[in-house]
């Protein structure tokens, strides 16, 4: 019997996910989801691939502090309407972080819906 809860206790411990490992990945699949979103969103760019990383990072760290706080992912399929308006906030809010990224409300919103769909199809991305 103590054998057992030995075993589960083993297998519950490796099957917990690598927290850095998941931010890594959320970083990657972030900078990819961000670069498709930039290129079909008119009114939003993005100036270079430093711009971009950096961007990933504040958005990586955004959602990581929103969803560490209030449980609600910054995702346009997150949460309905409030994950819709984190990541139209999200979107926004990034340009006073990083240079060379620039976005209006407008793009923030269409931006929003196109990471929100492009986020859906791309596998391994949730923190």
């Amino acid at each position: 019997m103590e054998n057992n809860n030995n075993e589960n206790t083993n297998i519950q411990a490796s099957s917990k996910p690598n927290t850095f490992g998941q931010i890594v990945l959320r970083f990657i699949t972030s900078a990819v989801i961000l670069a498709i979103t930039a290129f079909f969103t008119p009114g939003f760019s993005i100036g270079s691939i430093w711009a971009l990383a950096l961007a990933a990072v504040v958005l990586t760290i955004m959602d990581y502090l929103i969803t560490t706080f209030t449980g609600l992912h910054a995702s346009a399929f997150g949460k309905g309407f409030v994950g819709f308006a984190l990541a139209v906030a999200v979107l926004y809010l990034t340009q006073y972080f990083v240079a060379g990224y620039s976005i209006s409300w407008i793009a923030a919103i269409i931006g929003a819906l196109i990471y929100g769909v492009v986020d859906f199809f791309i596998p391994g991305n949730q923190i």
